[in-house]
């Protein structure tokens, strides 16, 4: 009967109505992208594979067929959403313009994908961008006198310090003493916090970067003091 009703609708029906567009084939990569976009707008925990199967108007088993793990579903989120690594060596101006560079460019990736700080911790599958990335930074400080295990420990010190920022933006932890009620506080208690009221008051409430600035160039001008070190005859 359902074949007749077909056919009847072929014969009688409108030839003018639009074809069915055909479903894109599901991939690694719209999975990932599908996830990402659940992560952007509503934060890791609401990813869940039934959740981005909906999104992809899928069904679950059919995720499962590409990706057989929430962990597997993560791991290929953050490789798509970190990006190609940045080639730095087009960078002028040596390994400390060049690191800047890499630092700038990942917290601008991980602004665009807040919740990447807190999935990018503890013991798990990593994938060739994400240890792209850390290639490149290291990289840069070729040729500065530090040995491999300095460069690593410098690079991982980056990675840190943008990690630490970056989570407390995402969580809105901004500098408390620039907050009206906080500053208010310490003006009433400004004798038990005397040091504390002072620099409080020094800001002005002025708006603070959660110490981004303030934090690379000290990391990089210790660098600098130890490279330095390191090469002094080059450096005179």
């Amino acid at each position: 009967m359902a074949n007749e009703d077909q056919r009847a609708d072929l014969l009688w029906g409108s030839r003018n109505k639009p074809a069915r567009p055909p479903r894109l084939a599901l991939t690694v990569d719209r999975i990932a992208g599908a996830a990402i976009e659940v992560a952007d707008a509503e934060g890791m925990a609401s990813v869940s594979m039934q959740q981005v199967a909906a999104r992809l108007d899928v069904t679950k088993m059919a995720l499962y067929r590409h990706v057989a793990s929430k962990a597997e579903l993560v791991a290929v989120m953050i490789e798509s959403a970190v990006g190609e690594p940045p080639n730095l060596r087009t960078v002028p101006g040596g390994w400390r313009p060049r690191l800047v560079t890499w630092a700038d460019l990942m917290r601008e990736t991980w602004q665009r994908h807040p919740w990447l700080p807190a999935a990018t911790t503890g013991e798990r599958m990593t994938g060739p961008r994400e240890v792209g990335w850390t290639e490149s930074a290291v990289a840069a400080l070729t040729d500065t006198g530090l040995d491999g295990g300095e460069r690593m420990d410098a690079v991982f010190l980056l990675s840190g310090h943008i990690r630490n920022t970056q989570s407390a933006e995402t969580a809105g932890t901004q500098p408390w003493t620039a907050e009206k009620h906080l500053r208010e506080i310490l003006q009433e208690h400004r004798e038990r916090f005397p040091a504390l009221h002072e620099a409080a008051q020094s800001t002005n409430g002025a708006p603070r970067d959660n110490g981004w600035e303030f934090g690379l160039n000290r990391i990089l001008d210790g660098l600098e003091v130890l490279i330095k070190g390191r090469r002094p005859n080059r450096a005179r």
